[in-house]
Order: structure tokens, then sequence, then C-alpha cells
């Protein structure tokens, strides 16, 4: 936004109060200039140099509160720019993660180490906010405890493949220690028989928990039943099976005669 003040005041001495009405209804403040300066400069004689060029920010933010008026870069223009450093905070994403292979050993140890320390819990006396605080950090505890030991750390990857097993791994490793045709036919067949276990396992789970796997298809949906238009008989519509059989009835017999 573009408003004209002296360059001698400060700005909000002639701004208008719809403009900080507008500002406030976007969460926005009046930017305070590093260096007060005119913003344009006239190329005609004998007509003042002004602020133009204003600046709004997120209001109460500490480091994005000011900005920085550069005429000595406008050069031929008439407006000089005002420029802001935005800090960026810098954001490390991580290449790996913890994981628990589903129906793996691990996935089995890590349940049962759950349901042997859930059944250690003394739930007897929970009549008090504390007591259940108390509780709940401990089952909180507790599964922590049991992720941490059977999780092991996998990289994260676009071709991650969401079939790999602990028997695929180990059957690789068989294959990468010999290198002989017998281990890696093995391998092969290993891969091939976990990948047809677990898309069957996503497949029922679309069949039995999503109860039908064409509820992901367009066509079985509810649809618009086609234009109707009813049957007339001397002027009147049949809108009854009554109706229907004395028009049908009486045009039949006059056919015949």
């Amino acid at each position: 936004m573009k408003f004209v003040t002296d360059s001698t005041f400060p700005y909000h001495s002639t701004i208008s109060n719809d403009l900080f009405i507008i500002a406030n209804s976007f969460n926005l403040t009046l930017s305070t200039t590093i260096n007060s300066c005119p913003t344009r400069y006239s190329d005609m004689a004998g007509e003042a140099n002004s602020v133009l060029d204003l600046m709004f920010l997120r209001n109460g933010s500490p480091k994005l509160d000011s900005h920085l008026i550069s005429p000595e870069i406008h050069l031929s223009l008439d407006h000089v720019p005002l420029s802001i450093e935005i800090p960026i905070i810098e954001e490390i994403f991580p290449s790996s993660k913890f994981t628990i292979s589903p129906n793996s050993d691990h996935e089995k140890a890590f349940i049962d180490k759950v349901i042997l320390n859930f059944k250690t819990l003394n739930t007897n006396d929970m009549d008090e906010v504390d007591k259940l605080d108390h509780v709940v950090q401990r089952i909180g505890h507790i599964i922590d405890r049991a992720w941490k030991c059977n999780a092991k750390k996998s990289r994260i990857s676009k071709h991650l493949k969401q079939w790999w097993s602990d028997e695929c791994s180990q059957a690789l490793n068989n294959y990468r220690r010999s290198r002989s045709l017998e281990n890696w036919k093995t391998f092969k067949k290993v891969i091939k028989n976990i990948k047809r276990s677990y898309f069957d396992d996503k497949i029922q789970e679309i069949a039995n928990k999503r109860k039908s796997s064409w509820e992901l298809t367009s066509w079985i949906n509810k649809r618009r039943l086609p234009a109707t238009e009813a049957i007339k008989h001397n002027g009147q519509p049949c809108l009854s099976p009554e109706s229907l059989w004395d028009a049908l009835h009486s045009t039949f017999n006059t056919a015949q005669n």
C-alpha cells in the first residue's frame, strides 16, 4: 500500500486511521525504518522528496519489526527499494527412522513385552487424578521401553519396500556370503512368497475390514434416476396400477373395434 506522507514527520502523523484498521484486521502493523529517509525522490525542480512507500509486517514479531530503505540503489527510478531480512530456521530432515516390521519376530516380542508389563500395573485405587496420571505415565513408559528394545533403524527412501521382512534380509545375507546360484534362487523364492503373502493380506484387509473392495470405485455410487414421463390417458396421468389397467383395457378394446 502506498500513501503520501511528509518525510520530515513520523509516518503515523498523516496516515489515515482506515489504513491502520485494515492492517489490524490482517494482524499487520506499520514497520519502522532502520534509516529514516525519503522513499520517493522527485525529478522535478522545486518539488520536495517524500515518503511514499510503506511496509506492513506481522504484528508482535520481534524479528520482523523493521525494514531498510536503500536510496543508493534506486538508479534512475524515482522510488527506492525497501528491504527486510527474513530469518529462515534451518530444518533438518531425518534420513532414517525406527520401525518394527509387521508380522515379524520383533513385532511379536514387542506385543508380548507390553502385555507382560501391563499385567503388573496396579489399577485398583484410581480414585484420584494424581493416581490416574501415574498409571497413564507408567503405560507410556512401558510402551516406550518395549519399542526401543525391538525397533530397528531403517533408512527412509522413496523405494522403501513395505513387504520386506527379516526373512528376506536373512536370505539376502546368505546369498551375499556365498554368492552361489542355489542361494540366489532361494532368495528369489523367499521374495516371491513374502510378496504374495503381503498382498494377499492387503486384499483381505480391503475385502473384510472395509467390507467391499468395490467401495473404491465410482461406478457403484448412487446415481440419479433417469428422467421419466407419466403415461396419460384422456388427458390424465396414470399414477396407479388401476389407472394403468384402465388405460390399457380401453385402448385395446378401441383398437379391436
